[in-house]
């Protein structure tokens, strides 16, 4: 982590309470956060303990109920739905424990309708879709329809649709939880490459063999931060980058 580096994202005294039945559930309970560009940050603790909701919070999927929340310099916890779908497209790349690609659309069709929402030419958005597929491994699969990949090369071409618009921040929810360990590391080692070129990561995990990669953790507990670490010493990180193993 460059600590030169600006903050990317800023939250301050973050809460999230859900009504119901006139029940309150206290989802997050006054966090703050920072993340800075190039950053790789790993959000892990129990189940129910607000990993979900903060990536939420943080992909403008939900609002805070107080707290402040400040992206790319730019207050965004009250914005309209407008203006909240509009930044989602161009600022944030989601990576979904279930995929989400859409069943009737190819490959390169998944991968190029964020491009079409911004109205962008379709010369650029066939450059940008091919790179992305590129960038993953997966642009010999483009005009498969999802049903005929994988649950991996799904994964990859999910993080390619994350990738292929250029966004602020990756959002990467459990982004392992439906593959089996060895398309688990192949993607997680793609995250690792996008870092290692740059990407700004925030991944919800509860696999610790997966937070480790990244550079920083937070361990959520009732809503609560309850910890904060470096998972690993910048040598650490260095030697296994350059093929190294560190795990002994």
């Amino acid at each position: 982590m460059n600590t030169a580096a600006p903050n990317l994202i800023h939250l301050d005294g973050v809460t999230k309470v859900f009504f119901t039945d006139e029940v309150e559930t206290h989802a997050l309970a006054g966090i703050h956060l920072e993340i800075k560009t190039g950053e790789y940050i790993a959000i892990a603790g129990p189940s129910g303990c607000g990993k979900s909701t903060l990536l939420s919070i943080l992909g403008l999927l939900d609002s805070p109920t107080e707290g402040k929340f400040i992206l790319n310099g730019k207050s965004v916890a009250d914005l309209p739905l407008s203006e909240r779908a509009r930044v989602r497209n161009r600022e944030i790349g989601f990576i979904f424990q279930s995929f989400n690609l859409i069943g009737d659309l190819n490959v390169y069709e998944n991968v190029e309708l964020p491009l079409t929402y911004r109205g962008m030419k379709s010369t650029e958005r066939k450059e940008r879709v091919m790179a992305a597929l590129e960038k993953v491994g997966m642009a010999h699969r483009a005009k498969h329809l999802p049903s005929q990949l994988s649950g991996g090369q799904q994964q990859r071409v999910a993080v390619a649709r994350a990738v292929g618009g250029a966004p602020s921040i990756l959002l990467a929810d459990e982004p392992t939880g439906n593959l089996d360990s060895k398309n688990g590391e192949a993607v997680m080692e793609l995250l690792r490459e996008l870092h290692r070129e740059g990407a700004t990561i925030c991944m919800v995990t509860h696999d610790p063999r997966y937070a480790r990669h990244a550079d920083r953790s937070i361990h959520l507990f009732d809503g609560r931060v309850v910890e904060e670490d470096g998972s690993k010493h910048r040598g650490e990180k260095e030697l296994e980058e350059s093929g190294f193993d560190v795990s002994h």
